[in-house]
Parts: C-alpha cells; structure tokens; sequence
C-alpha cells in the first residue's frame, strides 16, 4: 500500500517515521478559511480538507488509487472561548502565551485518511496546563524558540516544556499528529491495522 501524508509538518513526519510507515510527502493547497466556530469541527474538517484535496489532484493525474492511503492533520489550540492558530508574529505569539499562562488550554488535532473513494474524519482532544510563565521567561523563549509555525506559538517537545505542569491526553496529538486515532480511525473504518503498514527494520 502507498502511504501519503498531506502535510509539510517535520513533526508530523517525524511521528510517522517514527512508528516505522514508509511514506511519500504531498502538501495540500488549500483554502483554510471557515465559519465553524467549534474547535473540534473546525480541526477535523480541515484535515479532511487538506486530504481529499490531494486524493482530488492525483485523481486528475489519473493516478490508480485503489491502493492508496493519504493521512492529514490539523492542530490548533483553544483557550478561554478563544482559537489560536499559528501566530501572525511575535506581538501575537505574545498575547497568546500570557493568554495561556496558569491556566489550562485544549489542543485539538483532526485526523483524516482517505483509501480510494471512502474518506473519514475523525479528531482529538489533550488538555494541558501551563504554570505561570514569568516574562522574562516568556521573552527568551521568544527569543530562542522556534514559534511562529506552532498553533499557539508552541510546541510541548521543545522550549515551551518548561512551561507544561501537566497533560491529559494523547501526548502525540499535542505534537501534532494523534497517532491512537489514527490507528482507530484505520481500524473501524477500513479494517486496516497500522502495524501491517509498517516496514520490520524500522520498529
């Protein structure tokens, strides 16, 4: 089976390579504008976007996709009412760290996968709690850290774990890539076990 990722996350790509999935990469063109105000919904219909968007294009390559598996994702962060993206630049980035300092926020990944015609989606919820973050600490963590292409302006297994009292959840969802739906969202919906995808060397 050919496995794409719609996606040009290096940590999703990680996570994947970790599990021990050979892979092609294909980033979606997509339109990520919407009207849903629900983070959930919001998170897994943008995945399915960004999935059968790339299903589409190599369908009008002409490319057999009988036995082909395209996984995407989405992440964002929501917090006091409020969804954070990705930050617009460091005054952002700013305001949703002090947003979320002391207090506990949700991060919301959708999954989807398409195999042929059949589409599903499905998403993930972790909640994480943040301890009061000095500025001083927030500054140099701006000024160290990689943030602006992070939902909320963060990312759990770098600089911003120093921050983190605590996690409920898929800790993988929080990186970006909820791996346990992903092996349920293959097994209920396909019968696919993501263990027979993977290649003996790399587990």
């Amino acid at each position: 089976m050919k496995i794409i990722l719609a996606s040009g996350s290096p940590r999703r790509r990680e996570i994947l390579g970790t599990l021990g999935l050979e892979f092609e990469i294909i980033v979606p063109d997509v339109d990520e504008s919407s009207d849903t105000s629900d983070p959930a919904e919001l998170v897994r219909e943008l995945s399915l976007r960004k999935a059968t968007a790339v299903r589409d294009m190599l369908a009008a390559r002409g490319e057999n996709l009988s036995d082909v598996l395209i996984i995407a994702s989405d992440t964002l962060v929501y917090c006091g009412g409020e969804i954070l993206g990705k930050p617009h630049d460091r005054a952002d980035a700013t305001r949703m760290l002090r947003l979320m300092s002391g207090r506990a926020h949700s991060v919301f990944s959708g999954i989807a996968v398409c195999l042929s015609d059949a589409a599903r989606a499905d998403f993930c919820e972790t909640r994480v709690r943040f301890a009061d973050i000095p500025e001083p600490a927030l500054e140099r963590y701006l000024d160290s850290c990689k943030y602006m292409d992070k939902a909320g302006a963060y990312a759990i297994q770098e600089g911003a774990a120093l921050f983190i009292e605590g996690i409920e959840g898929d800790f993988f969802n929080v990186v970006g890539l909820p791996v346990r739906r992903l092996f349920e969202l293959l097994r209920d919906s396909f019968g696919i076990d993501i263990q027979s995808l993977c290649s003996p060397q790399l587990n």
